[in-house]
């Protein structure tokens, strides 16, 4: 419910602050006193768009800033899902820059004005003569529908399947658009696999078969190089292993008078060991070096082929290869397998249905069982709204297609009079007869859900004084169980209220200020009085004004 408002530099507005109480709460005023100005106010703090026309004085910011308890509305999923701290007493303030800007703050948090728009639906809906579209809306036709059937426990497991089907839908799409961009790529894939399956792809292959090929395509020039080298160390004359011999034989006698010979001796030891070492190395690198013409042509063909690849693939190294080969064998094996994933996924598909299907015809069993009450409150309501002759054909038909609110099609046509056709609401009733039919449902909604705030904004225009008492009798037993305001002309109305503020103008110098005050009851019977004779109040309004407050 709304529990407070304050506004500061909008439209006439200087500085208003004003604390609501639940139940039915009446607001007049003479036409032009502000009761405009007061919803526009409050349409901005519930997120409507505003500009710099709206500052009273364009040098300073206006400030709006409403304080709501939401216990009762379900909100916390609401507040979570938005980042918002959840407060059970939560104030939403608006500012209105000079400079043209605009801030919007739920808990002193900013928000959007998207955000905050859709917190206000759920916080206070107002309804004027002029903003009944909603009726001709088969989800809220359904809405009402639901409401007597209570479908709510199902509705929620529907929607939640709902979700989870139209996600295995668009996976089975997904995998189909697959499979058909697949095929065409299969063979193309499967070539490409192969010629990588056959490839010696390994980490330092490249290098080891460089360096083979090498070896193999110069193997005269390196037994002419380990012949000389042998030649070098093991020549009888000046080979290096003879003159070590010998130097290793002087060192050996040199050993016997000293320590620091033999130090020397050790060393030029393990000098002849090393140097004898590489002259058996290059022996047998002679011995084992051999031309062969048809190891030369294997390896050759095996870097061609890496080559070739890495040309083909627009890659370096090895390790790309071996990532687009694994990539492939994803593809190819994807590809083999998709045709039993799109059965499976179908499979799956179609046990979803199956629960929707049951879900939905629970949904439509109760629907049909609450129709028949549906219009006897609507018509008896609309009786007593002057509208004795009113009918309603309302009829639930399986849809084709599932949809958020089931698998229902709904048929709902109103004709006001006896042999009149039956057509749709909006184009068949007249604004009052709109008025009056929406009243009625959104009476039936509260006895069966926790509405918002409701504010019925005149919509009473239009109606004789009997039928106008009867409105106020709805509105009055509707804010038994919500918080209920009426902006209203209508003295009838007016009196049926628990709590009644008059909205006002008042001049100060050549500044008028608009007002805003809670009447007490002997002003209650004064402001009915004017309302039913004008200005100068006769005794007579005054007796009519108390027998209107009983």
């Amino acid at each position: 419910m709304l529990n407070s408002l304050s506004i500061q530099n909008y439209a006439l507005i200087d500085t208003l602050n004003v604390t609501f109480n639940n139940g039915f709460t009446i607001i007049t005023g003479e036409t032009g006193a502000g009761k405009s100005i007061l919803l526009g106010g409050l349409g901005l703090v519930l997120g409507k768009r505003a500009d710099l026309s709206s500052l009273r004085d364009e040098t300073k910011k206006c400030i709006i800033e409403a304080a709501f308890d939401v216990e009762k509305y379900h909100l916390k999923d609401f507040f979570i899902d938005k980042d918002l701290d959840f407060e059970e007493k939560t104030i939403i303030r608006r500012e209105i820059l000079p400079s043209g800007k605009s801030r919007a703050f739920v808990n002193d948090s900013p928000v959007t004005l998207d955000v905050l728009s859709s917190l206000g639906d759920r916080l206070i809906d107002i309804h004027s003569q002029h903003q009944t579209l909603q009726l001709a809306d088969n989800d809220f036709q359904l809405k009402v529908i639901d409401a007597l059937a209570g479908n709510g426990t199902f509705l929620i497991e529907f929607n939640k399947g709902l979700l989870s089907y139209q996600k295995t839908q668009r996976e089975l799409k997904k995998l189909i658009v697959f499979q058909e961009n697949a095929t065409k790529e299969y063979d193309y894939n499967s070539h490409l696999l192969k010629e990588l399956e056959v490839a010696p792809l390994k980490a330092g292959i490249l290098e080891e078969l460089e360096e083979q090929y090498e070896q193999l395509n110069n193997v005269e020039i390196i037994e002419e190089h380990l012949s000389k080298g042998h030649s070098l160390l093991n020549d009888e004359q000046i080979g290096i292993v003879t003159l070590l011999t010998e130097l290793k034989l002087a060192s050996s006698k040199l050993a016997a008078f000293g320590q620091q010979f033999i130090g020397l001796n050790e060393r030029i030891n393990s000098v002849f060991i090393e140097v004898d070492d590489i002259s058996s190395e290059l022996q047998t690198l002679q011995e084992n070096s051999e031309a062969n013409p048809e190891v030369l042509e294997q390896v050759n063909t095996k870097l061609q082929l890496l080559y070739n690849l890495f040309k083909k693939h627009s890659v370096g190294t090895i390790e790309e290869l071996i990532d687009i080969k694994e990539k492939l064998a994803e593809s190819v094996s994807a590809a083999d397998s998709v045709e039993s994933d799109i059965k499976s996924k179908e499979k799956e598909l179609q046990t979803k249905e199956s629960t929707l299907d049951d879900l939905a015809l629970k949904i439509r069993k109760k629907r049909n069982k609450v129709i028949p009450e549906l219009q006897k409150q609507l018509l008896e309501s609309l009786a007593q709204l002057g509208m004795p002759s009113a009918t309603f054909k309302i009829e639930i038909n399986p849809s084709p297609i599932f949809n958020a609110s089931g698998k229902d099609e709904l048929l709902f046509l109103f004709a006001a009079n006896k042999g009149s056709n039956y057509g749709d609401l909006k184009k068949v009733a007249s604004g009052g007869e709109l008025s009056r039919i929406m009243l009625t449902i959104k009476s039936i909604l509260a006895k069966y859900e926790q509405l918002p705030t409701m504010m019925f904004d005149e919509i009473d225009t239009g109606v004789s004084g009997e039928i106008s008492g009867k409105m106020g009798d709805i509105m009055k037993a509707m804010s038994a169980n919500m918080q209920v305001f009426s902006i209203t002309h209508l003295p009838q109305v007016a009196s049926k209220g628990i709590h009644h503020f008059k909205v006002y103008k008042e001049e100060e110098g050549m500044v008028t200020h608009t007002r805003m005050k809670k009447l007490s009851t002997e002003e209650r019977v004064r402001e009915l009085a004017e309302m039913l004779g004008g200005k100068d109040i006769s005794a007579s309004a005054l007796a009519h004004a108390k027998q209107l407050l009983g």
